[in-house]
């Protein structure tokens, strides 16, 4: 007996590479643009202050591609999104004030954290569990800071 072929055949997605390589490479691209040597003057003079209306332009375009359920322009916008991030860094490690894994490992923590229904085996039975006890420990932590 012979088997039909599916109509439709899914072909085989192709190997990515890992994210961290594409990140590493993001990383690489930004300090190119930013260069004091060969790198684009308008990136160069840019600051914390001057990206504030590209960084609400690009949250507002995730909204829109999200409502719109348009997926192939929500990629792109995170993509922009995720931009505005690492150029923030960039220009703040410049000044030796920070610098890009500074950000990822203190929003991992804060993840861990602020989950100790996964991470520590603290009950959370409900979404809405989680959530009140997300805003708990979120308001402890700000009152920590705020008595520093």
């Amino acid at each position: 007996m012979t088997q039909k072929k599916p109509k439709n055949p899914k072909k085989p997605k192709a190997a990515k590479k890992p994210a961290a390589k594409h990140f590493e490479e993001l990383l690489s691209t930004m300090r190119a643009l930013r260069a004091p040597e060969g790198g684009c003057k308008w990136d160069k003079a840019q600051t914390h202050e001057t990206l504030i209306k590209c960084l609400q332009e690009e949250a507002q375009e995730v909204v829109d591609a999200i409502n719109n359920k348009d997926d192939d322009n929500l990629k792109e916008e995170l993509g922009d999104l995720l931009l505005q991030v690492v150029f923030h860094a960039a220009i703040a490690a410049e000044q030796n004030r920070f610098d890009i894994t500074d950000v990822i490992e203190g929003i991992n923590q804060k993840l861990i954290r602020r989950h100790p229904h996964v991470f520590a085996g603290a009950p959370a039975a409900t979404p809405e569990e989680a959530l009140r006890r997300w805003r708990e420990i979120k308001k402890k932590e700000k009152e920590s800071k705020s008595k520093k």
